[in-house]
């Protein structure tokens, strides 16, 4: 996994996290009523939705782009192979200067 795949993942993760602990919070708010807490409530689920929304979409996008990498090995396996052993010879050298 490259760098790119582990923020998304990471992102994913919060995402999740986030939506999860909001709608937790509308439930325990649902019951209430007093100033502004219809708004808050419309605001949140809102916001809710939106997130959601754009957790599908990373999720998707993520699967897509996995899915894209492993055609690519499996057209190319000796050039992925190649290029696998490249980096990790160039991270060993570099690591091994510090």
């Amino acid at each position: 996994m490259n760098a790119s795949e582990l923020d998304t993942d990471r992102l994913v993760s919060d995402l999740k996290s986030v939506t999860r602990d909001a709608e937790e919070l509308l439930k325990t708010v649902s019951g209430e009523r007093g100033n502004g807490s219809h708004e808050l409530r419309m605001r949140l689920n809102s916001a809710i939705e939106s997130a959601k929304a754009t957790y599908h979409r990373l999720e998707g996008k993520t699967i897509e782009g996995a899915k894209a990498t492993d055609r690519v090995i499996r057209s190319h396996p000796y050039e992925s192979l190649g290029v696998a052993f490249g980096v990790g010879l160039l991270v060993g050298v570099v690591v091994a200067r510090k």
